[in-house]
């Protein structure tokens, strides 16, 4: 029986970086870490070692103290460590949208009951940085270009590994959900994409209602689990 587990741990050791990048532009490629992949085995043997789909919730790609360093979308060191209860020897720093989707993750019920139904990814699932900040995909034209059949290959692997849902949630409504939209209209992947507003643009510009957001959120998880 091939588990979740399974075939998640092969598929993020298996990314390669996409060639011919722009002028600038450097990758966020944890998986290449030796010390990555033994935390990442763990995290997904205790949350995902059985063979139930999953509904992706997807982000951009991963951040430099979040999913850049632990190989876990919005799962920064702290969490992975508290909340999910994988040791790491990583600096524990938190990172702001790693905070907002655990409280999101206690109000649903806990980390069990979430990963049980939901998949924490990025469409594209390797980060970028410039000039030491991060950078998003689709920040640069040249570079979503140049990463689109990257992000198309990874987007169908996810789909399958998930169990082919119908649903998929989206975190950002503007630029990402608008790709996304897009590739999926390509591919014909999901029959409904969700999307929500991005947990950094919560916590970075809308903290004082952040309590409304987190029952924005659990609505719609409640709503299509």
């Amino acid at each position: 029986m091939t588990t979740f587990a399974d075939q998640i741990v092969p598929f993020f050791e298996s990314l390669q970086t996409p060639a011919d990048l722009p002028d600038g532009i450097s990758v966020l490629n944890p998986y290449q870490e030796p010390e990555i992949i033994p935390l990442l085995d763990a995290y997904f043997r205790k949350f995902y070692d059985d063979t139930a789909a999953r509904i992706p919730v997807m982000g951009i790609n991963p951040g430099r103290y979040g999913g850049g360093v632990t190989g876990i979308s919005f799962t920064d060191p702290v969490n992975m460590e508290v909340a999910c209860g994988i040791a790491n020897p990583i600096e524990k720093r938190p990172e702001l949208s790693s905070t907002f989707i655990f409280k999101v993750i206690e109000q649903y019920g806990g980390t069990v009951k979430f990963f049980h139904r939901f998949f924490l990814t990025a469409i594209c699932p390797l980060g970028f940085t410039k000039e030491g900040k991060n950078y998003n995909y689709y920040d640069d034209r040249e570079l979503k270009n140049t990463v689109r059949p990257f992000i198309q290959t990874t987007f169908l692997q996810q789909h399958a590994i998930c169990g082919y849902p119908e649903d998929c949630i989206v975190l950002g409504e503007g630029d990402n959900y608008r790709f996304i939209k897009e590739l999926n209209e390509e591919l014909g992947l999901f029959q409904r994409i969700h999307p929500l507003p991005h947990p950094r643009f919560i916590m970075q510009y809308k903290r004082k209602r952040i309590e409304e957001y987190i029952s924005d959120y659990a609505k719609l998880l409640n709503g299509i689990s």
